[in-house]
């Protein structure tokens, strides 16, 4: 009887440690399992955020361009209205000194009519 006892808590006990062990292996997969879950999600915001950086940096590129291209434009037109300055400057001055010659020849031209009227013989 005691034998059989014996027996019995030992197919128990044999029992009992393989359950634990199927318990231990279902445990250690769960636990597989979830972390490659919690991975998986990690992974898809990291993905994400990458794709979002690898944007911003070609976008950031595509503005420096931009950028460039307008400053290069604005130079062109400093340089046109400067040079649009400078012909209204020079048709001033033209126009001033065209003033001043016909300002001139009207004085002679005055004078030259004095010294026709008066002549040599009148004085």
């Amino acid at each position: 009887m005691l034998s059989s006892l014996l027996k019995e808590h030992q197919a128990k006990q044999a029992a009992k440690k393989e359950t634990r062990e199927e318990l231990r292996k279902e445990a250690l997969t769960a636990a597989g399992n979830l972390t490659d879950a919690l991975v998986d999600h990690l992974n898809v915001g990291v993905a994400q955020a990458y794709l979002n950086e690898k944007k911003l940096d070609h976008e950031a590129r595509q503005l420096q361009s931009n950028a460039a291209n307008f400053s290069k434009q604005a130079q062109q037109w400093l340089q046109l209205v400067e040079n649009f300055s400078s012909a209204l400057k020079e048709v001033g001055d033209v126009d001033n000194w065209a003033r001043s010659i016909e300002k001139d020849l009207k004085i002679a031209e005055t004078a030259l009519e004095y010294a026709y009227k008066v002549g040599p013989s009148n004085p």
